[in-house]
């Protein structure tokens, strides 16, 4: 592969002149399809306007709206310019919204933003203050093509300033050069076997690296077919997600876990559909559940959904996106485990399905260009087959740090391998997840997985499915407890509290030390939709949960 074929410019170029695929937005409105070579075209435009306005190869760019056509030309425009997006959150919650501009400031100048490019719907969020860099709409960024002068291909160049979950005061950005970003794309396509008659559909969020890199980023240096959607058309109706994979015959696309329990409701009041194309359904982001994907295949079999496409997988922002891939069709598969001997000892043994199981999904193998390895925490030592310890990763498309954040860099990396904080095992070279290190719940030198307990809980009548947390707290005598949090809409509260508390010790054998039953919309979550545990734990020592 050439110098040139590193950086998304000639890839973006490859994929405008290759055919007449396209990106299909879709939504509350009609269709809207755009060639990519026509949207190539608006972008060289907007690259154009940018340009006049300063921005010039190594400048950064920030970018905030809903997803739409504009905000996807503009994300082009400013990778055409030579400079790096960074791509904002946008409120899902609006009772959030001094929070929200609290972060998006942060954000904004943490990354020495050169501008911040924003749709007109969003600009009476952010009033301009001392310090911010000048903000420029969507609707003015009109510009000539031909005008547009072509910056020199460096693949080293940022492209991407990915900005984790994080305090208000101090987000880390990710840093993706061209050249991690396109060797993690092409190892996610080498890996997942892409096809020119593949046709991905995504809803996802254009701010998260799963929705933005791998199914908005693929598709545009490949030249794939792409049908789009904003996030909240698929909050507001989950069985639009199925509706589309059924119109638009497609092949792929990807979700987190609690997307998938959304859907399997979808299928089953939903006259027939013909998901029978669909090859690959990646399931990544949180934690994947079996028994929410068993739901989830049984709901669509009557629409001709395989089970075999079912794709559960691992990836990061910190290695541009994906992280290991299972073979395509295999379908889930899982570990079944000694629960007491994996929390005492660490060790995953093999047991029978039963009670005293824990079944894990296999995630695969590293994708091309990556390595895993599993190491002992406190020694650093490369641990054996089925021993859990802290996931590593090396490779292509590991990013050299965060920006301007040299601490968290140097605290990121050991011997040049990149800590993930999760506690895991492989088996012959396959990933499985066993839950995030700090997360761990330690009860009397017992490790006690959030997961578990939040899974759990979640089908206990009365609490909303999705909404559970659990997490650990210093109790009496100093030996740390559980405590679960869930939302409910129950008026009787005191039964559903009881149920929660015998489900936890059905579940990992251990009592509850306090249930909290909260109010609906009122557990933290990041910007991508995820529970934070962590900032659950500070609200209830604090005593600010809101209760039911």
């Amino acid at each position: 592969m050439t110098q040139a074929e590193t950086s998304l410019l000639t890839r973006i170029e490859q994929a405008a002149g290759s055919g007449s695929t396209a990106i299909t937005f879709v939504g509350s409105g009609a269709p809207d399809r755009v060639e990519w070579a026509q949207l190539h075209e608006e972008a060289r435009g907007v690259a154009a306007a940018l340009q006049v306005r300063g921005v010039a190869p190594g400048d950064h760019v920030a970018l905030l709206g809903p997803t739409t056509r504009a905000l996807v030309t503009a994300i082009q425009a400013v990778w055409l310019a030579g400079a790096a997006t960074v791509v904002l959150p946008v409120p899902m919650r609006m009772a959030s919204i001094e929070e929200f501009i609290a972060q998006t400031r942060a954000r904004i100048r943490r990354a020495d933003s050169k501008l911040l490019l924003i749709d007109p719907e969003f600009a009476s969020f952010i009033e301009p203050q001392d310090g911010d860099p000048p903000l420029v709409g969507f609707d003015a960024l009109v510009g000539d093509p031909a005008r547009y002068e072509r910056p020199v291909d460096d693949p080293s160049r940022l492209a991407v300033l990915q900005f984790t979950s994080g305090a208000t005061a101090d987000p880390k950005g990710v840093m993706l050069p061209h050249s991690h970003v396109i060797a993690n794309l092409d190892g996610a396509a080498q890996a997942g076997d892409l096809r020119d008659d593949d046709v991905f559909v995504s809803w996802l969020p254009l701010y998260h690296d799963m929705g933005f890199i791998g199914l908005l980023g693929l598709p545009m240096i490949t030249g794939t077919e792409l049908i789009l959607a904003p996030p909240q058309e698929f909050l507001a109706s989950p069985s639009r997600w199925m509706e589309w994979m059924s119109e638009y015959g497609a092949t792929m696309t990807a979700g987190p876990n609690f997307a998938y329990a959304l859907a399997t409701r979808a299928l089953r009041r939903l006259p027939e559909l013909d998901l029978s194309r669909w090859r690959m359904a990646l399931s990544g982001a949180e934690p994947v559940d079996p028994d929410t994907m068993h739901a989830f295949c049984e709901a669509g079999a009557r629409h001709r959904f395989d089970p075999a496409a079912v794709y559960p997988c691992f990836g990061m922002a910190e290695v541009a996106i994906a992280g290991t891939f299972p073979v395509p069709g295999a379908g889930l598969r899982l570990d079944s485990v000694d629960r007491d001997t994996l929390d005492m000892t660490g060790v995953a043994v093999p047991v029978e399905d039963g009670p005293g199981a824990r079944r894990l999904p296999f995630l695969g193998r590293a994708v091309p260009g990556l390595e895993i390895r599993v190491c002992d925490p406190l020694s650093g030592k490369v641990v054996d087959d089925r021993q859990a310890g802290e996931l590593e990763i090396r490779g292509t498309s590991v990013t050299p740090g965060y920006y301007k954040h040299p601490e968290a860099t140097a605290a990121t990396f050991h011997d040049g391998w990149l800590k993930t904080g999760d506690l895991a095992y492989l088996v012959d070279g396959e990933l499985v997840l066993c839950g995030r290190m700090k997360d761990m719940i330690i009860v009397a030198g017992r490790n006690v997985f959030p997961e578990d307990v939040e899974r759990a809980v979640a089908d206990v009548d009365g609490v909303r499915a999705g909404n559970v947390v659990a997490f650990g707290v210093e109790g009496r005598r100093g030996l740390e407890t559980v405590v679960v949090v869930a939302e409910t809409k129950a008026d009787d509260i005191d039964p559903v509290r009881v149920a929660v508390a015998k489900r936890v010790k059905d579940a990992v054998g251990l009592a509850a030390g306090d249930v909290v039953l909260v109010s609906p919309g009122t557990l933290p979550k990041t910007s991508s939709g995820k529970l934070q545990r962590s900032l659950a734990r500070t609200r209830y020592l604090a005593e600010e949960l809101q209760p039911a």
